[in-house]
């Protein structure tokens, strides 16, 4: 046997060198041969690339390769993985052509050949701006659109990293929280559209769209209602500068078709004024557009049709997160559907090009809502749920979310949808003057789930042809990563143990799991490079919910809760696998 030292240092350093050109030159010939993201491909992605947030334009977090499926996951293995940068992250990696692009934190874009994670560019845009969690970013024909810390949308040329144009998005905040970019830029005829988060800050959020070509803004929609446009009246008659709210963070869905794109709303945290209706014809304390889908045109930011699924929210229990489109048959009618639901799991379903009510499903989580219209879809609050200045109720969910931005992932083919949920309630109220996350000065304490046997945890199948929750996988602790839906019945997830888990879409059984090394708190995508299919995620980048449901769940698990206070935390890291 050759062994390396009867080799001479000279022939060493030559077998270095000839290794590091030849891998310098295929990194060169991969970025070389990109292909343009076309509009075409973002409508109908080839199966091995990953091209948008939730893979496509319907946000249904499916891919429909069989490599690995539920006959040989079991041999599934780490391929490679690659250290990250600490702090905040939501992070989603795009894969084309056998190139990744992922969002690091700290506005760092990095290009990694999706075969091993070579690095091919880096890029970080400076700003001084402090952290903050991203979703991801977007591709389009020689472009990468990424948002940043100190409210620009860059283009960068796909195969340098160079930038393109660089758009600020201008916006005056004088509150406590000043406005970010979280979600992904969401690319739609031509337009980039971007939502705008906006936690506390006087006048709400918005989205914008850009140009692609030049990079300017073209339009903007305000998702707090002026005083004096419609939906200005549902605010109790406060002024603009009073308002709050309506936060646009989780990417858009968009329909070629119908040619709209459908974002979700958040609530406002300044409760207080909205709690009593003034009683004033005329007016209300709906809080129009919080709470929302909206539908708007890409080119021009026309709002065609709205659909308010809560309206005065008093608990933080925001609809913001993914808007998932599929067809199916309602009432004997084939239909293109929305399907949407909020902290408590409460789905509705929407018509996609009217935003007509069509049912709503409960998969049996939350007390708050005592029944919902069937013609409507209009929600009446349970008496415990109305916020008083005298006692506390057991409420469920936690405002932290049944379900949070951990999105769902949905088979087309066999109508089944898979939600990650944290089965967690609170001890709501009473009101008080001491401040708090809502003003009307609310206590919200964490509280187990009653009879939950010790399991926080939940993966939650629902069939939307029947509108009944088909099976359900309980653990101790609860979810952190979106889930992965596969063509090989497979749906892969990750929890707050740092497990990461394949299920078999049709019972929810464990077919394999792993330690990843730290926290999933991110979207896990699957592609293929060269025959070989990946599954990527990434790890040890925690968000706020995250830390929070560390600190609440070994609470509650007290001395059996070690676990959760040894985990290894290795480190932020994209850890990819591949059949052994």
């Amino acid at each position: 046997m050759l062994r390396l030292r009867s080799i001479p240092a000279f022939l060493c350093l030559f077998l270095f060198l000839q290794s590091s050109i030849l891998a310098q030159t295929g990194n060169t010939e991969l970025l070389q041969s990109l292909s343009a993201v076309s509009t075409s491909m973002l409508e109908n992605p080839p199966e091995q690339d990953w091209l948008l947030w939730r893979r496509t334009y319907d946000s249904q977090g499916f891919s429909p390769l069989a490599q690995i499926n539920r006959d040989n996951v079991e041999r599934l293995a780490q391929a490679w993985r690659v250290d990250l940068s600490s702090g905040p992250n939501m992070a989603t990696p795009l894969v084309h052509d056998g190139v990744m692009f992922l969002a690091d934190t700290e506005d760092i874009v990095l290009a990694l050949d999706a075969r091993s994670g070579a690095e091919l560019w880096r890029y970080q845009h400076e700003s001084g701006a402090g952290p903050n969690a991203k979703i991801g970013i977007a591709l389009h024909a020689n472009k990468v659109l990424i948002p940043t810390l100190d409210l620009h949308v860059v283009a960068l040329d796909n195969k340098s990293g160079a930038v393109i144009w660089d758009h600020e998005i201008i916006a005056t905040s004088t509150g406590p929280i000043p406005y970010s970019l979280r979600g992904s830029p969401l690319v739609a005829n031509g337009v980039v559209i971007q939502g705008v988060t906006a936690t506390m800050t006087p006048e709400g959020g918005f989205i914008v769209g850009i140009d692609l070509d030049s990079g300017e803004e073209i339009w903007r929609f305000h998702t707090v209602a002026r005083p004096d446009e419609p939906g200005g009246n549902t605010w109790n008659n406060l002024s603009l500068a009073e308002r709050s709210g309506g936060s646009v963070w989780v990417p858009g869905s968009y329909e070629p078709d119908l040619d709209l794109v459908y974002f979700g709303t958040a609530p406002t945290y300044d409760t207080a004024p909205l709690l009593e209706s003034l009683g004033l014809p005329g007016v209300s304390n709906d809080a129009l557009y919080t709470n929302a889908t909206i539908a708007l045109r890409p080119n021009s930011g026309e709002l065609v049709w709205y659909y308010q699924h809560m309206a005065n929210d008093q608990w933080d229990l925001d609809w913001v997160y993914e808007r998932q489109i599929l067809d199916l048959e309602v009432a004997g009618v084939d239909r293109r559907v929305i399907v949407t639901a909020g902290k408590m799991a409460l789905y509705d379903a929407l018509d996609a090009a009217s935003g007509e009510y069509l049912f709503s499903i409960d998969v049996g989580l939350q007390n708050i809502i005592s029944g919902v219209d069937p013609d409507t879809g209009e929600k009446t609050l349970h008496p415990n749920a109305i916020p008083s200045s005298e006692q506390a109720h057991l409420l469920c969910p936690f405002s932290n979310g049944g379900r949070n931005w951990q999105a769902a992932a949905m088979n087309q083919e066999s109508k089944m949808l898979y939600l990650p949920l944290a089965e967690i309630c609170m001890m709501a109220g009473p009101t008080t003057d001491q401040g708090g996350l809502l003003s009307t000065g609310v206590a919200l304490n964490p509280a187990p789930l009653p009879d939950n046997g010790g399991k926080f945890g939940r993966l939650q199948a629902i069939n939307l042809e029947t509108q009944e929750v088909a099976w359900s996988f309980r653990e101790n602790v609860p979810p952190t990563s979106a889930v992965l839906a596969t063509g090989g019945g497979l749906v892969f997830g990750g929890a707050l143990d740092q497990s990461f888990k394949a299920f078999d879409q049709d019972n929810g059984e464990v077919l394999w799991e792993t330690d990843l090394g730290d926290i999933a708190a991110s979207f896990p995508i699957s592609y293929s490079v060269e025959g070989t299919q990946y599954i990527a995620v990434v790890v040890g980048q925690p968000s706020i919910h995250t830390n929070l449901w560390l600190g609440v769940v070994s609470a509650f698990l007290g001395a059996e809760g070690t676990a959760l206070r040894s985990l290894s935390r290795t480190g932020p890291a994209i850890v990819v696998y591949a059949l052994n």
